[in-house]
């Protein structure tokens, strides 16, 4: 089995042609054609069951969990279908963090819970682990709020806190793209506009997609926008465009809260 390599300096980070997939014998997403550019950030918005998150957990293979879950077409990351068999599924995720609604830390210390994944990845010298811990926190902006307290368990942070410290371990393993479900759906607005602040500082750096039922948030946020409905992508493009002149009315309707 030949190991395939995937390019990450591709304008296109992901690529999606004709997706289908199915849970069973109900079909989840339907025909989704997307492209999502590099070191941009894309919102998925829509109503709940839509296929926003579902479409978000092929991108790292997390359906590959679900069973009786299928699909059909390419999804391509870095010029390579991940759904190949040759493709490596740990390194995927590797390479494509994720970050879920509500903040999952480790029951174990700050410093363990960035940790955790470099040394899954054959990482054990003690500078290297630290530099890490510090270019993690640091970038997830609560490097200055934690780094006198590592040793303590994570469990003792606040809601905020452990959210940039579940981006920070993301970080960590040193991902390209970083798929984030819901991320500030369980925070306190000020919680919610340091990591949207984060957002924006790090995005240079990394693609980022995210979905959101915040609708300013998406705004505020993102370079491009998808709507979906009923497992469909109704419209796709720049963000100032999708809301300011949508071209379906069903998208008008649902970011002026008409529906949804």
């Amino acid at each position: 089995m030949k190991e395939l390599k995937f390019d990450f300096n591709m304008e296109k980070s992901i690529k999606v042609k004709g997706l289908n997939l199915y849970y069973d014998k109900f079909q989840a997403l339907t025909d989704i054609n997307i492209e999502i550019k590099k070191h941009k950030i894309t919102a998925f918005i829509g109503p709940s069951g839509c296929g926003k998150s579902t479409l978000l957990k092929t991108f790292n293979r997390m359906n590959d969990l679900v069973e009786n879950c299928h699909i059909d077409g390419l999804v391509e990351i870095g010029g390579q279908d991940i759904y190949d068999k040759n493709v490596n599924v740990s390194f995927l995720r590797k390479n494509v963090g994720m970050v879920f609604q509500k903040p999952n830390p480790f029951n174990m210390s700050i410093y363990d819970n960035i940790t955790y994944g470099p040394k899954t990845f054959g990482i054990k010298k003690k500078s290297e682990l630290d530099a890490i811990v510090e270019y993690s926190l640091s970038k997830s902006a609560l490097w200055d709020e934690v780094k006198d307290r590592l040793s303590r368990n994570a469990m003792g942070l606040s809601g905020g806190q452990q959210q940039r410290l579940c981006i920070a371990r993301a970080l960590a393993v040193n991902p390209k793209i970083l798929l984030m479900d819901e991320p500030t759906s369980a925070l306190d607005p000020i919680s919610t506009g340091k990591i949207e602040e984060l957002l924006e500082e790090i995005q240079n750096d990394y693609t980022i997609v995210i979905v959101t039922h915040n609708m300013q948030q998406a705004l505020r946020i993102s370079n491009y926008t998808a709507f979906f409905l009923m497992g469909d992508i109704l419209e796709f493009g720049k963000t100032e465009q999708i809301f300011s002149s949508p071209i379906h009315e069903k998208t008008e309707n649902y970011i002026t809260g008409r529906f949804g």
